[in-house]
């Protein structure tokens, strides 16, 4: 017997039990979900202190005050770049698991940021971030690659000691002001060069000795421990610069160059006779690389964004697996054995199969992102945080930072008003899968 012809009391029964039921559900639903959404809709035409009804004033200085409007600004930013590049790396991951050997390793690799609190992952990004590259990843890795083309000078920030017989290059370089003949000595003293950074193996400077065929010179430390000593003079204790780069130029090209020795020694050696313009290239006085700003006015949100693709890079992941899993394997080999590449079997085959399973994690991804609030408190440090906010990050500093409950329960509204659509979009999904 169907429903439809059962009787009426039975029916009866079974609303009844029906609603017996869902009578926990629906009251709890109602209690943490419904009420407080009409509440807060009320709420927000109050005043902060919810004695004074305003009206919409609220929301009219939600979208003038400066701090409201970088925050949808930002939040717009998350919309357009975090989600797409999440289900792409997903994407590219779920692809990889087919590939890998260790698949399962991979997996759970990938998907281990999924496992840590949001929290923990802030504070760890926090110190990726550092700016000193002794101590955070992202810029000692920067570093590394840095310091393999640009390596850090001999005696970085270092300048002349004779002011009067040296001048300094627009590129950063210093050099004799007049012109040095074959035979010469040269003295290049050197100054504003901290203890720890005087270069390995240094001994005491030795006065130069005299080339008959090239031009011979000291490049020294021009300062004796405790003070005192003669400028453009070797004093004793004063320490030679080895490493240093020497070059003699002539109408524009480098005719020789050498490096310093332990003592700060060089010859030029096999020159013809003539003056030369003698100098040191700016590559000695290259300062070590001193860090990225990440977590800086410029950098902060989108350094943000890629802790936020790290974390969830795995859900994308499992997800697109899944309906990768399930495209019928003869429809793959069928577009190979027509003479398909990998690529293109990829692009016109596996994708658009894929396309609705890409569209649930893309929007899911809209509405998380909408909600960010936890990685931008925690990794953006203070001075930064004005300009890395998001509309829920100004909701709590608004509701719960300068309590005015009446401006941040309209945030709450519009932030609501703004997950909805992309709410409605999955559940069509949803109840299209299941039709």
């Amino acid at each position: 017997m169907s429903e439809a012809t059962a009787p009426p009391i039975r029916r009866r029964k079974r609303a009844w039990a029906v609603g017996l039921f869902l009578a926990p559900s629906l009251v709890l639903l109602g209690a943490i979900v419904v009420y407080p959404i009409f509440f807060s809709v009320g709420r927000s035409f109050f005043d902060a202190s919810g004695s004074e009804f305003v009206g919409v004033r609220n929301y009219r200085e939600m979208f003038t005050a400066p701090s409201t409007l970088t925050a949808i600004k930002n939040n717009l930013i998350w919309v357009v770049f975090a989600p797409s590049i999440v289900t792409a790396v997903g994407l590219v991951f779920a692809v990889l698991t087919e590939r890998v050997a260790w698949s399962t390793a991979f997996k759970v690799a990938i998907f281990m940021p999924m496992a840590i609190s949001f929290l923990s992952a802030g504070v760890t990004w926090r110190l990726i971030y550092e700016e000193e590259p002794d101590l955070g990843l992202a810029n000692a890795t920067v570093g590394a690659v840095v310091n393999v083309f640009q390596p850090p000078g001999a005696v970085a920030g270092a300048r002349s000691s004779q002011e009067d017989a040296v001048a300094e290059s627009d590129e950063g370089g210093l050099s004799l002001r007049g012109p040095v003949e074959v035979g010469a000595t040269a003295m290049l003293g050197l100054v504003a060069i901290p203890p720890e950074s005087v270069p390995e193996g240094a001994v005491q400077a030795a006065e130069p000795a005299e080339a008959a065929d090239g031009i011979a010179g000291t490049v020294w430390l021009d300062f004796a421990p405790g003070g005192g000593g003669e400028p453009g003079v070797i004093d004793p204790e004063e320490r030679g610069l080895p490493g240093v780069e020497v070059e003699a130029v002539a109408d524009g090209e480098v005719v020789a160059s050498t490096t310093t020795g332990s003592d700060g020694a060089f010859v030029l050696e096999g020159m013809p006779p003539g003056s030369y313009e003698l100098r040191l290239p700016p590559a000695n006085f290259r300062e070590p690389f001193g860090g990225v700003n990440w977590l800086g006015a410029t950098l902060v949100t989108p350094a943000i964004i890629a802790a936020y693709i790290w974390i969830w890079a795995g859900f994308a992941m499992v997800v697109i697996a899944a309906g990768l899993a399930a495209i019928p394997r003869e429809t793959l080999e069928a577009s190979r054995v027509d003479g398909g590449s990998e690529w293109q079997v990829f692009r016109r085959v596996t994708v658009p199969l894929l396309a609705p399973v890409l569209a649930v994690v893309f929007v899911t991804l809209v509405i998380n992102v909408l909600k960010v609030f936890d990685l931008v408190l925690v990794i953006a440090p203070g001075s930064a945080q004005r300009d890395a906010n998001v509309i829920a990050l100004q909701l709590w500093k608004t509701a719960f930072g300068i309590r005015d409950f009446g401006l941040g329960s309209a945030l709450a509204v519009f932030l609501l008003l703004l997950v909805v659509p992309a709410m409605a979009f999955n559940i069509k999904r949803f109840r299209a899968d299941q039709s």
